[in-house]
């Protein structure tokens, strides 16, 4: 068999044996009242434990908790850090302007749309603007109408009119005046027709009735319906004409739901055409539509452009680049951020090698940044790659944090229930030299009873342990020193660690068959890997 894959297989035999041990020894501790935690001396660090309290929480508390992996802070070597490529990076206050890319398509700007009907009604005679997308001015010909009810209110005009030009020297009280009132009011019937003046004007000049009556288009632009046919008979509410104006249009861009808090009204967007390379038309964002698509996860935001030339045609599909103002924000390096299940983290470069996981709350990511919400403060020195390898590394040492060798006894031969249920001993522990190195090293340890007297003639047992990294090659250590009596409480021993990093240590006293008090501790050794 290959020496790499029996070497891997032990590795993960000696990481499950760890955890396996770790959930026995909470058994065991949670039954016979574990171990107390004395104070302790030198240059070493306490192990992270929680209090008691916590195992009297709910079981959903408890599911909460280990849902997530308890993380380590970690030590690397120099060497270490350059040879798993670790760089670092800092938090900053930038101001930030995003882009967002989207999809889109022209359409007609419904505010330039006019229709074009009579108030009367009729038989159209001759059309004029005969072609649908045919381009017409304001004032040009559209077509003729004939209508009866025009023709008889012009000749009740006229009528008028010589009435009151006979009557208008009349001596009879009311007589003028009557017959200038019938012309008015004829007259005034034909303008709420939206008979043009020049119409009426002529009908003055001439003295006869206009048959075809011609109209006009109020408006210039592009014939986008067109329902006038010669011989047809209308009414006013029949549609002859729709006429846009298309020197503006409206884009229609397609932004996915996760982006629309980043815009706003008065956005400037950068529409291209591929049918014109190399040209850029300018917009500015009018509307955000109040509703999703629900097959595309989209929302609609409207454009309004100027359509110099009359490039962007309605129905033309586009690309729209839309340029979002996020303002000051503290940013990281995209690199940086670890998603971890729910959580996200971000490694603290304490210095020395030290890397210290930080859970974050971060906000959108702006290329290759991303803007944290909370859980950091600018200029803070942060690791920026590797990020993968450092969590394996932290989330091991957590594992073996939570180990601790059960004390001689447990199991078949279990305590009795007249066993200590609390340390009678106090340890002080520190190393020579210290902290301690990579290679030989001397333990010492300073027992003390509850008076403070000194306590001899124990069995003092120094257990160094540190969990396998396979992302690193690395199967786990252990090194156990027992040591030697020197009278007055001091113990003192020799013993070999085989890297440098992060150490969890066990110390173990026991007097007459008797456990008097167990110590954990983290150590952290300098020397490479």
């Amino acid at each position: 068999m290959n020496k790499y894959v029996i070497r891997t297989s032990l590795v993960w035999l000696a990481v499950i044996a760890v955890i396996a041990g770790a959930l026995a020894y909470r058994s065991y501790s949670g039954k016979h009242g574990g171990h107390s935690n004395l104070p302790m001396g030198g240059d070493v660090q306490p192990a992270a434990s929680g209090p008691p309290a916590d195992a009297q929480k709910p079981t959903s508390s408890m599911s909460e908790q280990k849902a997530e992996t308890q993380l380590m802070p970690v030590q690397l070597t120099p060497e270490r850090m350059q040879s798993i490529g670790v760089t670092t990076g800092t938090a900053e206050y930038k101001t930030l302007s995003d882009d967002i890319r989207a999809t889109g398509t022209v359409d007609i700007d419904e505010r330039l749309v006019s229709y074009v009907q009579v108030r009367f009604p009729g038989y159209i005679r001759n059309v004029f603007a005969n072609a649908t997308y045919q381009f017409v001015r304001k004032g040009q010909p559209l077509f003729t109408v004939y209508s009866p009810e025009l023709v008889a209110t012009q000749q009740e005009y006229l009528l008028a009119q010589q009435n009151q030009k006979l009557l208008q020297s009349s001596s009879v009280d009311g007589v003028s005046s009557g017959a200038a009132t019938l012309s008015s009011a004829a007259e005034q019937r034909l303008e709420q027709w939206e008979i043009p003046q020049s119409e009426i004007a002529k009908l003055k000049e001439n003295g006869k009735p206009i048959t075809d009556l011609t109209i006009n288009s109020p408006v210039s632009g592009y014939i986008t319906e067109r329902n006038a046919l010669p011989n047809m008979y209308v009414e006013p509410s029949t549609r002859l004409y729709t006429v846009a104006d298309l020197s503006r249009v409206w884009v229609y861009a397609q932004i996915f739901q996760d982006d629309i808090g980043r815009l706003k009204p008065g956005d400037v967007a950068a529409i291209t055409v591929d049918s014109y390379p190399g040209q850029t038309f300018s917009g500015r964002i009018e509307d955000i539509l109040p509703q999703v698509d629900m097959a595309t996860r989209t929302v609609r935001v409207r454009l309004a452009i100027a359509n110099a030339g009359l490039k962007l045609k309605p129905g033309m599909f586009i690309n729209v680049d839309l340029k979002t103002n996020l303002g000051r924000q503290l940013v990281v390096p995209a690199s940086a951020v670890f998603q971890s299940g729910t959580r996200q983290l971000i490694f603290l470069n304490q210095g020395n090698g030290n890397l210290e996981p930080k859970e974050v709350g971060v906000g959108p990511r702006v290329g290759d940044q991303f803007v944290v919400l909370k859980g950091l403060k600018p200029h803070q020195s942060i690791v920026t790659s590797a990020n993968f390898l450092i969590d394996s590394e932290s989330q091991l040492q957590s594992a073996a944090g939570s180990f601790a060798p059960p004390p001689p006894g447990a199991g078949a031969n279990a305590p009795q229930p007249n066993a200590p249920a609390a340390a009678k001993a106090a340890i002080e522990f520190t190393t020579d030299p210290n902290p301690p190195q990579k290679g030989n090293n001397v333990f010492h340890v300073k027992l003390s009873g509850a008076d403070g007297t000194p306590v001899a003639g124990a069995e003092v047992t120094v257990t160094f342990y540190m969990a396998a990294m396979p992302a690193m090659g690395m199967a786990a250590m252990n090194t156990t020193a027992k040591l030697a009596d020197k009278g007055n409480g001091l113990y003192e021993g020799n013993g070999r660690l085989d890297s440098g990093g992060t150490w969890q240590v066990t110390i173990t006293v026991q007097k007459n068959g008797q456990t008097l008090a167990t110590r954990q501790l983290r150590v952290n050794a300098t020397g490479g890997m």
